[in-house]
């Protein structure tokens, strides 16, 4: 069948377009400083200016909602992914994510309740393309990670688009001017679900002249599970042929297993998992704990000077454009050793393992000294906070769904990314009650909050440490065999 682009072109178009979906539109939620910024001038919630912490509160826990959603219902959406594949998950993210626009759009001051539903469509949306793009990374198998993280990435950045509207809204066009521009967009995503995704999703490593999308009006998708299961099957045989398994499965009891072959309930209950969702949660009950009591923080640091606020307020926006620009150097690292001969017995998820725990480690360190930053009450300090917190959030997202990808079979990514971020979300609903402890009984000081913070995010350490210390463990065992090989001989 005729491939009106070429499969290379198409690849590159696909890979071009996700990069400005989620930059443009798919992360919005992570800048909700700026929203509220201007929300605040429109007067939602105003009938609580009795009391502005009770105000404070409630957009607090608008974001600590739509959060909450953003991750818990990602269990369903990887289901829904790995069950009905990409072109019914997007179209269910486009009408959410549309959805939620409009209700923002044609929120005000009197139905400033609407912003809970609306805030929680344009999150769960705007996921859904995040995750059906990530699998454009099994297009470029040499920067698989690189690619994952540039989307993750991507979607950071993308918190800048409330920073716009804000900018739009202080020039004098309305927040539901702006927002009805990006309802409209929606016919973009719509596009590109039919021209440049599959219908299913891309298998890792695709055929040759492998392609999707429509050609000539018609579609043009490989069987992938069909293609899946053959290749399995194959590395079975050989695996089975060969006597050992060339594939390490991450399993709880440390042993080796055919990757290809773990089941779900074995990738869960595995020390890689557990370990995984725990620093995952820590790190990121800091970030949103952060970003939903940005506003407040800045008042309270600028001795509630709303031109100050205003300026601090955009350079955080500003900061998370940055983070484009971050995450692909953590894809670098995780895929720096590419093109690099094995070591003699070594598989390539081995090799792949071993170069992520640096990737984890840089995270962890990062989250801890963002943490210290942010806990010391310093106006001008605030901007080296910003930096700290793109750079570890970028890092963040996309090491993390770039370890899942590389500790689990790909036919499993989509459940267990998407249990991942639904049990961390469970963990992110301690930001609500955080909040609320230091508008109360703290009387606003976060000081023992954020030093508690500091000390939990030093947990983070143990899963860099556990897959640093499993890559050794498994190079001592190919040493030893090798010896015992030399032996015998």
């Amino acid at each position: 069948m005729y491939d009106w682009l070429g499969a290379g072109l198409r690849y590159r178009l696909t890979l071009a377009t996700g990069v400005l979906e989620c930059l443009c539109f798919a992360g919005v939620l992570f800048g909700y400083a700026s929203l509220v910024f201007v929300l605040k001038e429109d007067g939602y919630f105003s009938q609580l200016c009795v009391n502005c912490s009770r105000q404070d509160e409630q957009f607090s826990l608008v974001f600590t909602v739509a959060a909450f959603l953003n991750n818990f219902l990602n269990l369903i959406n990887g289901y829904l992914f790995d069950r009905f594949g990409t072109m019914v998950t997007r179209l269910l993210g486009i009408c959410l994510y549309t959805t939620g626009t409009l209700l923002l759009a044609f929120s005000s001051a009197a139905f400033s309740e609407l912003l809970f539903p609306a805030l929680s469509f344009i999150a769960v949306g705007g996921i859904l393309l995040l995750l059906t793009n990530m699998q454009v990374g099994n297009l470029f198998a040499a920067h698989r990670s690189t690619v994952i993280t540039l989307y993750n990435g991507a979607f950071d950045s993308s918190a800048c688009v409330f920073l716009i509207i804000k900018v739009l809204h202080e020039q004098g066009i309305s927040l539901r001017s702006s927002l009805l521009v990006v309802s409209f967009c929606s016919a973009l995503h719509l596009a590109r679900t039919f021209l440049l995704m599959p219908r299913t999703y891309i298998p890792y490593t695709p055929p040759q002249h492998y392609t999707y999308g429509l050609n000539c009006g018609k579609s043009n998708s490989y069987n992938v599970e069909r293609f899946e299961g053959t290749r399995d099957g194959a590395m079975t045989s050989l695996q089975e042929s060969s006597g050992r398994d060339d594939v390490p499965a991450a399993r709880q009891d440390g042993t080796q297993g055919t990757k290809c072959q773990a089941s779900f309930r074995s990738c869960v209950l595995s020390w890689f998992f557990l370990w995984h969702l725990l620093w995952l949660s820590i790190i990121q009950l800091r970030h949103y704990l952060f970003i939903g009591t940005l506003n407040p923080m800045l008042n309270r640091l600028a001795d509630n000077d709303p031109d100050l606020v205003s300026q601090y307020t955009n350079a955080f926006a500003i900061t998370q454009l940055c983070g484009v620009l971050c995450a692909p150097w953590n894809g670098l690292i995780m895929d720096r050793h590419k093109g690099k001969p094995l070591a003699p017995g070594e598989t390539e998820q081995e090799a792949d393992l071993n170069s992520s725990s640096l990737s984890l480690f840089l995270t962890s360190l990062q989250c801890l000294l963002f943490s210290v930053c942010a806990s010391v009450p310093l106006l001008p300090l605030q901007y080296i906070t910003f930096v700290l917190q793109v750079l570890n959030r970028s890092f963040l997202y996309g090491g993390n769904a770039a370890f899942i990808s590389i500790a689990f079979p790909a036919r499993h990514f989509g459940k267990l990314y998407g249990l991942v971020m639904s049990m961390s979300a469970l963990v992110s609903l301690l930001q609500y009650p955080c909040f609320t402890l230091v508008k109360g009984a703290l009387g606003g000081d976060p000081f023992f909050v954020d030093v508690a913070l500091i000390v939990v995010s030093l947990l983070g350490f143990m899963h860099p440490a556990y897959v640093f210390t499993h890559c050794r463990r498994a190079a001592r065992k190919r040493e030893d065999s090798a010896q015992k090989d030399v032996a015998n001989s």
